[in-house]
């Protein structure tokens, strides 16, 4: 255990994990720090092409096989599952109404694609490879989980808002979901050539797009807490850190049982230990507009995202790290 936390300070010390902690840090001072919307939106926004695209050209040398299909499916079926595991910690230890607890699950089942790009770069910066159809993966993970939520309101007797279809539509067609999957298409279609026509694009400004980007997204959680601080009981907080170790845990044994590499794990590990802030709030406020969104958001954004930002993937690249070496 001590050498799993060792490695895990050494993973700490990154320029992208230290951007958001910054980030962080300024919030709580109450800085005026700020970046405008438009900025904000466009970092984000070449990010997710940039991964997609690269990942797609990644699967383009790597090949459609059986491998990459398994993967595939052991990723919906986490996304299936994860949100029964949270919606039975957060009832066990909050006092939270079932529509809350399935809403909340909903997040904890889907992913952050934001946690995925940074554990991707730590690795890179690293020197530690992973498979390049793991941003396949991240896409495929997004959505199943909102149906295990709207399942367990149904089966605990909940009246359920019947948009479902809508709901779907919400996350499917969500931007940022689009922009992944068709960068990726494009980058699978047109390959090493593909790359190469554009590689001074999106390759050498990557680290320092994202560096900037989770400097506000520090900013964005650390002034959510301040502002959330009435919904941070006792039972949330153990909730907010035990969930994705949990979640991580699942991830560690379906990426060891996939026969994955030291990164692939690593990121299945994130994955499963992220939660979604984006696509499923959107979801939810229509499928669940009964749900308190200020909770799942307190502790998806607020709560678990930092602290896999600065916790989550220094321990998880750590632990695989021991694995490998033992």
């Amino acid at each position: 255990m001590r050498e799993i936390l060792t490695l895990a300070g050494e993973n700490l010390n990154s320029p992208m994990i230290l951007s958001f902690v910054l980030g962080l840090l300024a919030a709580w001072v109450r800085s005026d720090l700020s970046f405008p919307e438009a900025i904000a939106k466009g970092m984000s926004l070449y990010l997710l092409f940039a991964i997609g695209f690269k990942g797609g050209v990644g699967v383009a040398a790597h090949g459609a096989d059986a491998r990459l299909v398994t993967a595939l499916l052991a990723g919906v079926v986490l996304s299936l599952v994860l949100p029964f595991l949270a919606f039975v910690l957060l009832r066990s230890l909050a006092q939270v109404s079932i529509i809350d607890a399935a809403a909340v699950a909903g997040h904890y089942g889907s992913i952050s694609i934001v946690t995925f790009l940074t554990a991707s770069a730590l690795l890179t910066e690293r020197g530690v490879p992973a498979e390049s159809y793991m941003v396949a993966i991240a896409a495929a993970m997004e959505a199943p989980a909102i149906l295990s939520a709207l399942w367990l309101v149904a089966w605990r007797g909940e009246g359920v808002e019947k948009q479902s279809a809508k709901a779907w539509r919400e996350i499917l067609f969500n931007g940022s979901i689009v922009l992944l999957v068709g960068a990726f298409a494009i980058g699978w279609l047109t390959g090493q050539d593909g790359l190469a026509q554009i590689e001074s694009f999106i390759v050498s400004p990557f680290k320092g797009i994202l560096c900037l980007f989770l400097l506000d997204m520090g900013l964005v959680a650390g002034r959510g807490l301040l502002s959330s601080r009435g919904i941070l009981k006792p039972g949330i907080l153990v909730f907010a850190v035990l969930m994705p170790l949990t979640g991580a845990t699942l991830g560690l044994a379906a990426g060891l049982a996939l026969g994955l590499s030291q990164g692939g794990v690593t990121l299945m590990m994130v994955l499963c230990a992220s939660a979604s802030y984006i696509a499923v709030p959107a979801a939810m406020r229509v499928a669940l507009p009964q749900a308190n969104p200020g909770l799942s958001l307190t502790l998806s954004l607020g709560l678990t995202f930092p602290f896999n930002l600065i916790v989550g993937i220094p321990l998880y690249l750590a632990v695989t790290e021991f694995i490998t070496k033992t």
